[in-house]
């Protein structure tokens, strides 16, 4: 190899990187300096409401008044888009060329789904495409002053949550979805793992679809085996934020594009759901002051 080759290793290509790293993390820092509290919607597991969760929390904090932004990462699954009824919602562009979010009943949303032409489409991108566009969604899009941004990133450990909670400048930290079962657990409990890895804070952990509250009798039945949260909770010292029951209308209202939060906050889950949100606020207030710079 001649002196004016280089096969990407070197001391130069090295530097480089990480100079345009660091470049990135300052974008990342100036752009979210307005943002209060990140906090980042993550399991190990898919098929547990975790996008339902991370889109109620958001409505739920908007309804009591706080400043809210939703950042959809799931690039291969954008389903806040459609939960949030924002189907064929149009992006618009500031004068110096940031992305302006799209309003969602008073949360400031972008997702992969409103940047794509064909939502039904498949993205088949590979790993560098989607660190770019999440990048570029952290460091482009106008979030303003904002209170809470809730991040909803998708099942797993890989690029995703793992660019998304090495980026984001002193994060509130994080809030991990279980089911009840000890399958479900026994992967969600991954993500736990991964966030002590990283030294990502935890608020605590959501069990969702935990019993069926009947709407005649108000008796409560466990459909799946229990104990899943309380077992990870124990095990990674992360409190139970709240065990939200089964319920059709939650489902119907996703479908229909319309968060829970907004018609169901007397049931039995609008009940349940709102100890989660007591917890995120709790743990907002307690946090130490912010670091600057």
């Amino acid at each position: 190899m001649s002196e004016h080759e280089c096969n990407g290793d070197c001391g130069h290509c090295a530097h480089a990187a990480e100079e345009q790293a660091d470049a990135m993390d300052c974008r990342v820092r100036h752009n979210l300096a307005g943002v209060r509290n990140a906090v980042v919607v993550l399991s190990g597991k898919g098929g547990v409401g975790k996008s339902t969760v991370a889109a109620n929390l958001a409505a739920a904090l908007a309804l009591a008044g706080r400043k809210v932004g939703l950042l959809d990462v799931d690039v291969h699954g954008p389903s806040i888009v459609e939960m949030l009824g924002l189907r064929g919602a149009t992006l618009m562009a500031t004068e110096d060329g940031r992305i302006l979010p799209v309003d969602a009943g008073g949360v400031k949303v972008m997702s992969v789904g409103l940047a794509v032409e064909d939502p039904d489409a498949a993205i088949i991108w590979r790993g560098p495409m989607k660190l770019g566009v999440i990048q570029q969604f952290l460091s482009q899009v106008d979030w303003g002053e904002l209170d809470y941004l809730i991040v909803d990133a998708p099942p797993g450990t890989g690029d995703e949550p793992l660019t998304v909670c090495q980026s984001l400048p002193d994060p509130l930290g994080a809030i991990v979805v279980t089911t009840p079962q000890k399958v479900a657990a026994a992967d969600v409990s991954r993500s736990l793992a991964f966030c002590d890895q990283l030294a990502f804070p935890v608020v605590g952990i959501v069990e969702n679809m935990s019993g069926f509250v009947c709407p005649h009798c108000g008796e409560r039945v466990e459909v799946f085996s229990t104990g899943g949260a309380a077992a990870l909770a124990e095990k990674y010292d992360a409190p139970v934020l709240g065990r939200i029951p089964l319920d059709p209308a939650v489902c119907a209202s996703g479908d229909a594009g319309v968060p829970f939060m907004r018609s169901l906050a007397g049931t039995p889950v609008g009940k349940a759901f709102a100890d989660v949100v007591s917890g995120v606020e709790k743990a907002a207030a307690e946090r130490p002051p912010r670091r600057e710079g």
